[in-house]
């Protein structure tokens, strides 16, 4: 029976980091001893006596014997896993992995078309070609849910020949699809189950959150332990639960994609994290939804502003929205005659609130074991204001802007993505890439994802929509020209 209480990796760190002896060994600052002096007063000496390499007894995280396996043992037990592997280079290398481990050059996955951009990457790394899928769209709310089981039915019926399904749960507003469903139609065909459940680290420990992505059947997700809960930032974790994948080919897909020199201060971040919920999880939970309670209760009642909920059992639940996490956030604010972007910056730089990520329409907050009663006063009495002193009368934005993206039947790919990417490629003026065939990931923020990816055709309407996304106040990553004045195209 393993012992919730005991922190093996913590507790190693700890005694090696007051260990005295002479360090000939990297990190170059040796514990602390070469850091720069403006650094060492912003974070103090203590943190980087702890900033250790695999010592001995610090095992190995690729090849774990001793505390470090001890550590992924007691979060597989915590989590509800067969196995755990702990990530020091976020989600994204968990994601990257899981495709790497399921998928070769030319293999099929199905997956929903608003993956997060580390989903393309291990398309680009693995060879696999993608099936996307819509996710379901709320034309009233402009926003996207989740992909519905009777689409990866159909999916899985077009193409019998699929290595695994890939599905986002919970999205980044917090709503759950139907993912006991979709676990059971995926095994049907005896294939894995991937789950992107960065955001739902924390389900596994309130019977009032959504369903843990594990128990409701799939065969690995990957959780950003620091998104959530009490890690580190870049600290994430990957679960296998079952025995359709070999955790054999995970392994040595991590070693592809996570640095050789891992921080233990990241590594032992995560083991203190578990046993934290381990031993206190409801109790934090349970304290952390009330709070998100009291913001959603006090701000749907402040004239204007609206907040994202599901409906009583029964009314108005669809495939593609049957849960959401209560602890995420999100308030519509159009109805003050702002826009999201406009509303998140007067939050930040007048009264003093930092959302999550805003959007056309609306404003998304994550509320964490980490926040306080204060915290949700300030938030509260920040939308208070909001709606007083900066409400207009004359918003004239497109209500759908997303609908495009969320409904288009996507082009069959002229090349699969890394084909794409690692082809011969030319840049060209923004106007001059239409009808072209894209090299790049091109992602505008709202509303997070990948609108172009290598292989597949740039398009008049899609340049028209990056222009207004940038227009809106939104911005574009992933590309080597973030202005958007050219794009990389096929040769």
């Amino acid at each position: 029976m393993l012992n919730q209480n005991q922190t093996p990796l913590l507790d190693a760190l700890k005694t090696n980091a007051a260990r005295p002896h002479a360090p000939f060994y990297t990190p170059g600052h040796k514990q602390g001893e070469g850091i720069s002096q403006p650094l060492a007063d912003l974070l103090g000496k203590t943190v980087f006596r702890a900033d250790l390499t695999e010592l001995a007894d610090l095992d190995n995280l690729f090849a774990p014997q001793g505390v470090i396996q001890e550590a992924q043992q007691l979060a597989a037990a915590a989590f509800g896993a067969s196995q755990t592997w702990f990530l020091v280079n976020g989600s994204t290398c968990g994601i990257e992995a899981a495709i790497l481990a399921t998928c070769g050059t030319g293999d099929k996955i199905i997956l929903p078309r608003n993956v997060h951009s580390s989903a393309i990457a291990g398309l680009i790394l693995s060879g696999a070609i993608p099936i996307f899928l819509n996710p379901e769209y709320d034309p009233v709310l402009d926003i996207a849910h989740s992909i519905t089981p009777n689409a990866v039915q159909s999916a899985l019926q077009q193409h019998p020949d699929a290595k695994a399904v890939l599905t986002v749960y919970p999205t980044y507003y917090g709503v759950c699809g139907d993912l006991s469903a979709i676990a059971n139609i995926t095994h049907q065909c005896n294939i894995p189950l991937l789950v992107d459940e960065a955001h739902g680290a924390h389900f596994a420990f309130h019977p009032e959150l959504p369903t843990p992505a594990l128990a409701a059947g799939a065969d690995l997700t990957v959780q950003s332990i620091h998104k959530v809960l009490g890690a580190m930032t870049q600290a994430s974790m990957l679960h296998v639960r079952g025995n359709r994948i070999d955790g054999d080919r995970i392994s040595k897909a991590l070693q592809l994609v996570q640095s050789t020199s891992p921080s233990y201060l990241l590594l032992a971040s995560l083991d203190a994290a578990r046993q934290q919920m381990a031993l206190h999880g409801k109790m934090l939970m349970s304290r952390t939804l009330l709070l998100a309670d009291e913001a959603r209760t006090r701000i749907s009642q402040i004239p204007g502003l609206s907040v994202l909920q599901i409906l009583p059992e029964g009314l108005g639940e669809s495939p593609g929205f049957v849960a959401l996490d209560e602890t995420r956030l999100t308030v519509t604010v159009s109805g003050l005659g702002l826009t999201g972007f406009e509303a998140d910056e007067i939050l930040d730089e007048k009264l003093g609130v930092t959302a999550e990520f805003a959007s056309l329409q609306h404003l998304t907050f994550i509320i964490s074991l980490g926040n306080t009663p204060a915290d949700i006063e300030q938030l509260v009495q920040s939308f208070t204001t909001l709606a007083k002193e900066y409400r207009r009368t004359n918003l004239t934005f497109k209500s759908h802007l997303w609908q495009e993206l969320f409904t288009t039947q996507y082009h069959a790919l002229h090349f699969s993505p890394r084909e794409a990417f690692f082809t011969v490629s030319e840049v060209l003026p923004l106007i001059q890439s239409n009808q072209r065939i894209c090299a790049e990931i091109v992602c505008p923020y709202p509303p997070g994802i990948p609108l172009l990816m290598p292989g597949e055709v740039i398009t008049k309407s899609i340049l028209d929509y990056l222009q207004k996304i940038q227009a809106m106040g939104g911005f574009i990553s992933g590309c080597a020209d973030t202005s958007l004045k050219t794009l990389k195209v096929v040769k």
